[in-house]
């Protein structure tokens, strides 16, 4: 005996029933008669799969495919935001991901410098070994180096691709630098060691610069901001506290001409005053500390200016271009570089450093050879990455 079947309509009541539909609830209550496809409708709209004997299957297509094509717009524009968003946030990742695989990598460098066992190897010196592609024979400071720098992943071709620059600051130079054979490696190296440091000291004098502005821009000032202005007047050696002076001096020096110069002064890093007293820019002095020069003029008792530490040496070289008053051209044209909102470039400026050498236009010539040959200009650009000095390594 066949079953009777259910009419459709008691079908779609029943669905009704079975999943709760508010709806249906509310118009059986009201008393008023929905006809099927109503019914139908609201089935649907609360995602409820309809009997498959419709006597409306035209219409219930329609709808599917409506609700269908609504819901594949949804997902694509969700899809189409996500990957719109990761890529935004591409670079922000890397760059955190880079800034804690160094600061990894420096307490693990941190923890062995302080290793006493470590100290003791560092003083003898290693054999030829498979880093050593070369086959010459290098000492085990430069060999440190080399392979502190392997290990932080530091490399001038991707700085010059826009990633920022390590944190890394050596207090000396490797006394044997000179000892690698190929030039290009040599000067990448040297290259390497100073350009976080000459970053540092511009990123410090940015830092009052921007402090400047803001305090003269403001209508009065606190007793702090009066007595941090009277020590950058004495800082940048200004008499009369000419505000005008103090913004022409309070400016960075391009990068590229900070390691050309440092590259000329220190024969990239392998003289006597760069090695001896860390003196990277051939500063003279006549009353501090310094070193005697084997060769010079019997009536001039000046001698190399040395330092504790080769930041110093930057920091008092940067200090010297922004106050001596032979410079004072150089001043003038990165001020009005300034005034167009243009970047300070190194070849805009080097022409006006003709005063820091005895040579004059020969020691500018020599200069732009420098940064041209080597590409320094590149450099004139790049920032230090985001890292405290708790999270730098200073070796």
């Amino acid at each position: 005996m066949k079953s009777k079947s259910i009419p459709y309509l008691d079908q779609l009541l029943e669905l009704g029933k079975l999943y709760k539909v508010e709806e249906l609830k509310f118009y059986a209550k009201s008393k008023k008669k929905l006809t099927t496809s109503q019914i139908e409708l609201i089935l649907l709209k609360n995602k409820i799969r309809l009997p498959e004997q419709s006597y409306n299957k035209k219409k219930i297509a329609e709808i599917k495919f409506k609700e269908q094509v609504v819901t594949n717009i949804l997902i694509t524009l969700f899809l189409i935001t996500f990957v719109i968003s990761l890529i935004s946030v591409r670079p922000f990742i890397k760059t955190v991901t880079t800034e804690i695989k160094f600061t990894y990598v420096a307490k693990e460098y941190k923890s062995n410098f302080k290793n006493e066992d470590y100290k003791k190897i560092s003083k003898t010196e290693l054999p030829n070994n498979k880093n050593n592609e070369d086959g010459n024979y290098i000492g085990i400071d430069t060999q440190i180096t080399l392979n502190l720098f392997e290990n932080l992943k530091y490399d001038l071709k991707s700085i010059r691709l826009g990633q920022s620059v390590k944190p890394v600051y050596l207090s000396k130079l490797p006394k044997d630098l000179k000892k690698i054979k190929s030039t290009n490696k040599r000067k990448d190296t040297f290259i390497k060691i100073v350009m976080p440091l000459i970053l540092s000291e511009n990123e410090k004098i940015l830092e009052d610069r921007n402090k400047l502005f803001r305090i003269l821009g403001k209508q009065s000032n606190t007793m702090g901001e009066k007595v941090w202005l009277k020590r950058r007047f004495k800082d940048y050696d200004i008499k009369g506290e000419d505000i005008a002076e103090l913004k022409l001096r309070m400016d960075i020096v391009p990068t590229s001409i900070a390691i050309a110069q440092a590259a000329k002064e220190s024969g990239w890093g392998t003289s006597r005053f760069a090695l001896e007293g860390n003196a990277m820019y051939g500063q003279w002095t006549w009353s501090g500390e310094g070193i005697e020069p084997s060769k010079k003029d019997k009536k001039k008792e000046h001698k190399i200016l040395k330092f504790p530490k080769l930041q110093s040496s930057v920091a008092a070289y940067m200090k010297n271009l922004n106050t001596h008053r032979g410079y004072s051209e150089f001043r003038d044209k990165r001020s009005k570089i300034r005034e167009k909102k243009q970047e300070v470039n190194g070849l805009d400026l080097v022409d006006y450093l003709y005063n820091y050498a005895q040579t004059g236009s020969e020691y500018v010539k020599t200069l732009k050879i420098i940064i041209q040959q080597n590409n320094l200009n590149d450099f004139d650009t790049s920032i230090l990455m985001n890292s405290s000095r708790s999270r730098s390594l200073t070796l």
